[in-house]
Order: C-alpha cells, then structure tokens, then sequence
C-alpha cells in the first residue's frame, strides 16, 4: 500500500518515447492541465517525450494554449486520432500541414472504444459514420495524405454494412479527479462530469501501461466513501496534486457548486438572450421540441435553446441532454458547455453514447456550418481549418428527428428586428448553403432514405429535408425571396408553399410557447353551437407531434360532443395545422371513430394546398368536401341542410 502521491514532474518521468496517451476532458471540464502542463515543459527542456500518440475523444481545449494545445509542438507528437479539433488549433495545425499523423472520428465511437479496449475486444463495430467522411469509402477520417493506416474499416455483417473500429494499445492515461487518498482511490465531487476516466484508466491497466491522476487535495487512506469513489486505486499508478490555476472547474467558471449539482440554483441563473439573430434560430427551432422527450443540444447555436426552452417555462416537460453524460436540468453554454444545473443524472460519456446510439434522442438540435442542396451538412473541415465531427456523427444519424441551426450566411452578418420583421442590415461574407459542401459530416441522402425527419433553421428561412433534396418551407417577415435568400444560394432549393414563420419569433415578449406544445388552449379550440347542432373545431397552426397528442385531441372533442344528445356537423379548420407523417394514419382512424359515433357531415378547410392534399389522402371517401376557405366550408354545410 505505497503512498502514490508524486510531483507533476516525476510524473510526466513515468512517460517514455513512442507511448500511446488518452487524456481526459471535454471542452474545459475535467482536463488534466497540471499533467499536460508538466509533460510540456519536460519535452521543452529536454525533447523527450517524443513521437507519442495521442487519443481522445472530446474536444480538451479552450481554442489557445490550455488543454491539449499545450502538446501542440512538432516532435512531441507523432500521430493522433480525435474527435474534436476546433478547440486545439496548435496540435490540428500540424495535423493540416502534415506535420504529424492524423484522424477525425466519431467522438462517441472513441468514447465507446475506450471501454471495449478495456474489455479486452478486438475493436468495436458500429453503423455511425457510414457515407460520411469517416467511411472507408470517402477518406477513412484521414486529416492528411501521411495518414494512411486504417483506424476504421468497412465491414458486412449479416448483409449489412458496418464500420469497425480497432482497439488501439493504450499504454498512459492522463486523468483528473477531485479528491485522491495516498493508495490512489479517486473521488470526483467537485467535478462538472464523470466522463471517460474508468474506461480509460481500465484500458490503460489492460496494457499494462501507466495511470495518472491529478486531484485537488489528498485525503487519508481509507476515508472515502466507497460509492463516491469513480477510479479505484488498483487502477492509478500515480497521483498529482494540481495547481488551483491548472485544476479549474471548467475554463469558463473556476468554480460553481451549481455545476457539481449538490445544490440547485435559483431560477434565472442562466439569464435570457437578447433578441438577435441567435435567439431568433433558437426559438424557431425550440416550436420543435417533442413534449415529454429526450433532446440533444450541440455545441455553438444550439446552446440557445435551452435557455429559451427556460424562458418559455419548457424544462419541466422534456429532458435536455449533452453528450459529455448529462441528463435533465438545464446545459450551460460558451467555455462552460458540457456542464449544467439541475440536472436529473451526471452519467458516463460511453454511456451517454450508447443511449443516443441506441435510438434515445427524440430530437437533436445541432450546428449548421455549410448544407448543400442534397441536405449534407459540414461541421468538421473548412480548407485549411480542421474543426473535427466531435460527437455530431452519433448525434444526428441516430436521433429520431433533427433540427440543423445557423445563421443563413456566415462572417459579418447583421440583422435588425423592426416591428416584428427581420432586415438584413448587413449581408455576411460568405455562403452557407453551397452547390457542395466541403466535407460530409452528415449525409442528407442517408438521411432521406431512411425516413428521418430533418429542418435546417436560420434566421431568415426554414428549409426541410425530402428525397429530392432541400425544400424552402417557411420565410421570416420582412425577408425577400430572391434578394434576402436565392441570390445567395449556390443550388436553388425545391420551393412549393411557403409558409411564414410565426411572428412570436420576433417580438420581444416570451411566446407562451407553452401554450402551443402543451396544447394547453385545447378546449378553446372545441366549440359547440347546440342550437344548431354544429361542431367547430380550430386546429389553426397546431403540431400534431405524437400519439398522446391525438389521444388529446379526441379526449378534447368527446367531452363536448358524449353529453350533447344528437349528433352534429362539424366544420374543421386546418390552416398551418401540422400532422408529422408518421401519425397521419392514426389520425384518420380517430376521426373516423368520432366521426361514426358524433358526427353527421364534416367539411374541412386549409389555405395550404398541401395540407389539403395529405387531408385528401387521410380521408379519401370526404375529398369533395376539403375547401379553401371556411366560407366554402361553411356553404357545403349550409346547402346540405334542409331548411
């Protein structure tokens, strides 16, 4: 039971030439910066460590010189194979120049990796990454033309393609924790996240290789409470004590009791946005958010949603998500994204992976860096800037719907909200929407062919995904078609109806979003005239989303119809009503079942000839009886009557 306890410098000794690191973090929280800074400083001093490689599946990095931008120096490393880039510009710019070896994969299959390398498995099998980058068949994640060992190979099982991801010898892990007794056993109270660290420390012992722990303070052997402790001391070879500076909480927040979430802050800890082409995106995108769901926010423009699904009052009814394994509660944003107050659960990022891959995500709200026409998306390479896919590979090909958000150009743009209408005051600099994106992060065809349901968001205009390609749905007021949107397009989108996106969007005051999502004005929307015997149902700009929303709606119309003695007509109004595709024909079948028990005649109405097209198909026997307008609803009830 030695005393595990060494200096920074004795531990960055433990590293030989030619080893293989994993480092933990993501964004700024839980990086092991006294461990990175001391590994620094011995190779500076001496050129050793050198050649080693590096792998990781977050992003560790505050864009500048902490994280892994401390191991940013030709010669220290050889190759590395990560997941996010775009916060370490000093080790992606040796990747870009082909100055070292290098890989973008999926962060999530890194993450899962670490935990099948500790299991002793060969590698790990997974369909994320198929017809993106990542895929074999379009580049294999190689950063470089030096890169040319296979990190994932394409593989059919049982007919099916597949990707495999070998299992890679790790022989150090560079790792932190809270609080560490002198046999190495690791507690992580004042941590934001749990992350990977027993998988990587696992992994590591696997190999026989080397664990490293920082910590903020030493506690006596056998004092910590064993349900508290996240890495066991058989797993931890030695223990750092951190620098305050070099053991921040995250690099936006030194410390935050909140973040640990043994307290719960007062409402309004995270403050409203201003009214800027930000929140605009991230209101139109939160009229998406499924009621009683599991949602991912991604890193950037996303963030925004939560804080208005907290000024709408919304975080009670769904359950926002960040990939580094939080659950519930609200995610925090800018330096201290991965973190969050109030949360349900802080669980590990694999595990975290192993949920959204499975099929846990009711929706994603992602970022949108360039789309083209086909609905691909890139987030992850700009020429000569290397952002990395992070975990949005996992993210968006196995989240049942899918919200992309950004601005509609990039660079310099400038927009004003003048009495509920957007003016582009200045145009920004380059395009988004190209005749071909850069790289494949995300393939719109795959997408399209699976069936998934995805909008691409931006400021001015709303853009869904069809097999033919991007189809314009809806425009901001104020916006003009062909000036504000097409003569910035490279490749013109499918246009049809074109809808306008809800004026609430651009007015300061909350948008009583609550309202709409929860359907809480239902009963208004159900009026019965008894002396006529007629029925008016108004689902005007209603979003028929799941099955509990059908249920409603029929539980709504047979509490005032069941008392009524005599069956009515009934007029219904479907103006910007939307019925997601999937729950059209359970629709049909409760209003058919209303229909035989209270009804005698319907006649529906929607200005939108789609709309009355997929009501023709629902409902095909009432065809003639679908209109334009509700005086022609109306008619067609006032001439079958007998008077």
């Amino acid at each position: 039971m030695r005393n595990k306890v060494v200096t920074a410098a004795d531990a960055a000794a433990l590293i030989k030439d030619g080893d293989t690191i994993t480092t933990s973090g993501f964004v700024g929280i839980g990086v092991p910066d006294e461990l990175l800074c001391a590994v620094e400083d011995r190779f500076l001093a001496s050129g050793s460590p050198r050649d080693l490689t590096l792998i990781f599946a977050a992003g560790q990095g505050d864009g500048k010189d902490r994280g892994l931008n401390r191991l940013g120096h030709e010669g220290l490393l050889k190759r590395v194979v990560g997941g996010h880039w775009g916060l370490i510009p000093k080790v992606a710019a040796l990747a870009v120049e082909g100055k070292i070896e290098g890989w973008n994969l999926p962060q999530g299959c890194l993450s899962q990796l670490f935990r099948d390398i500790a299991a002793g498995k060969p590698g790990m099998l997974s369909r994320v990454g198929l017809e993106t980058f990542v895929d074999p068949r379009h580049g294999g994640g190689a950063i470089n033309d030096i890169s040319t060992e296979p990190q994932v190979e394409l593989m059919q099982i049982g007919g099916e393609d597949m990707l495999f991801y070998p299992a890679q010898k790790l022989t150090v892990a560079l790792l932190r924790g809270t609080t560490a007794d002198q046999m190495g056993n690791i507690t992580m109270e004042r941590e934001a996240l749990v992350l990977d660290n027993l998988a990587q420390a696992m992994a590591v012992k696997a190999a026989g290789g080397v664990v490293i722990v920082q910590v903020e303070r030493i506690a006596r052997n056998k004092s910590l409470p064993p349900r508290e402790v996240q890495i066991p001391g058989i797993l931890v070879d030695a223990v750092v004590v951190a620098r305050p500076e070099h053991h921040v909480q995250t690099y936006g927040t030194a410390f935050s009791q909140a973040f640990t979430n043994r307290i719960r802050p007062p409402d309004g800890e995270i403050p409203a946005m201003a009214l800027d082409a930000r929140k605009i995106i991230a209101r139109r995108c939160a009229f998406e958010l499924p009621i009683n769901g599991v949602v991912n926010l991604g890193i950037g423009m996303p963030e925004g949603v939560a804080a208005v699904a907290a000024e709408e009052g919304l975080l009670d009814h769904l359950t926002l998500t960040a990939e580094p394994g939080v659950i519930g509660g609200q995610p925090a944003s800018g330096l201290d994204f991965g973190a969050a107050v109030n949360t349900d659960a802080v669980i590990p990022q694999n595990s975290q992976f192993d949920f959204y891959d499975g099929g846990g995500l009711d929706m994603a709200c992602l970022g949108l860096a360039q789309a083209d026409g086909q609905g691909n998306v890139n987030v992850s390479r700009f020429g000569p800037r290397l952002a990395g896919a992070g975990g949005f590979i996992n993210i968006s090909q196995n989240a049942r719907a899918l919200v992309f958000a950004g601005t509609f150009t990039a660079a310099g743009l400038d927009v004003a909200i003048e009495d509920g209408a957007l003016r582009i005051a200045r145009e920004g600099r380059f395009p988004k929407f190209l005749r071909a994106v850069e790289q494949v992060t995300f393939s719109g065809a795959r997408a399209a062919r699976l069936g998934q349901p995805v909008l691409y968001v931006t400021e001015r205009c709303v853009f869904e995904l069809t097999t033919e390609g991007l189809k314009l749905v809806e425009i901001a007021p104020g916006v003009d078609l062909e000036a504000d949107i097409l003569a910035h397009m490279e490749t013109a989108p499918l246009i049809d109806e074109i809808r306008s996106m809800d004026p609430r969007i651009f007015r300061p005051a909350a948008m009583d979003l609550r309202v709409d999502l929860l359907h809480l004005d239902l009963p208004m929307r159900v009026a019965l005239d008894a002396e006529t015997d007629r029925l008016f149902l108004n689902f005007e700009k209603m979003r028929i989303r799941s099955a509990d929303d059908v249920a409603m709606v029929r539980a709504a119309v047979e509490r005032v119809c069941a008392p009524h003695p005599r069956k009515v007509d009934v007029i219904v109004n479907y103006d910007d009503c939307r019925i997601d595709d999937d729950l059209v024909n359970l629709w049909a079948r409760m209003v058919d079942d209303l229909h035989q028990q209270y009804y005698t005649s319907v006649s529906r109405y929607a200005g939108s000839a789609f709309m009355r097209m997929k009501l023709s198909e629902a409902f095909p026997k009432a065809r003639p009886h679908i209109y334009e307008t509700r005086e022609q609803a109306s008619r067609y009830l006032e001439d079958k009557s007998p008077g």
